[in-house]
């Protein structure tokens, strides 16, 4: 397997995708926070600070909008959608984060879902660290991808959005 961020010589550059035809993308990626019970009813139930959910909903979207500032190789894209759900989850206990980016581009939108789902998770970790500071981030990962030269990919059910 040959890595695309690297030419012969093993020096990093960026992609060349402008032989690329554009074509609808989508990429879906997700994350978690795990805390403990009380610290998720802070959470949900309107902390001193705010409402949690809400201000890492606009912090993850903002993250996939400034994608390409954070990750050197990305290219920088139109996004025509960023969407970041935030859903308590009981059993976890903790913040399950679904983050969904879609462009009609020549390179995918995966790094733009992980990065709206990571900047959400480590906005509800600080929103909260006042209350628990060993809150964990976990399962930082692609779910789908659509669009593109390589095809779809969809993850194995594995990780902190699939059934118990």
């Amino acid at each position: 397997m040959t890595l695309t961020h690297f030419d012969a010589a093993g020096q990093a550059h960026m992609v060349d995708v402008s032989g690329k035809a554009p074509t609808q993308r989508e990429a879906v990626a997700e994350a978690a926070v795990v805390m403990a019970p009380e610290t998720l009813a802070l959470a949900t139930g309107g902390a001193a600070k705010g409402d949690v959910l809400g201000v890492a909903r606009l912090a993850g979207i903002m993250g996939a909008k400034r994608t390409a500032e954070l990750i050197p190789l990305c290219h920088p894209l139109p996004l025509h959608k960023v969407a970041v759900e935030l859903v308590p989850d009981p059993a976890l206990p903790g913040v399950r984060i679904t983050a969904t980016a879609r462009t009609t581009g020549r390179t995918g939108v995966e790094m733009e879902a992980l990065t709206a789902a990571t900047v959400a998770a480590l906005t509800v970790y600080d929103m909260l660290k006042a209350a628990q500071k060993d809150m964990r981030i976990e399962g930082v990962r692609l779910l789908s991808k659509t669009g593109g030269k390589s095809g779809s990919f969809h993850a194995p059910d594995t990780g902190p959005g699939a059934a118990p």
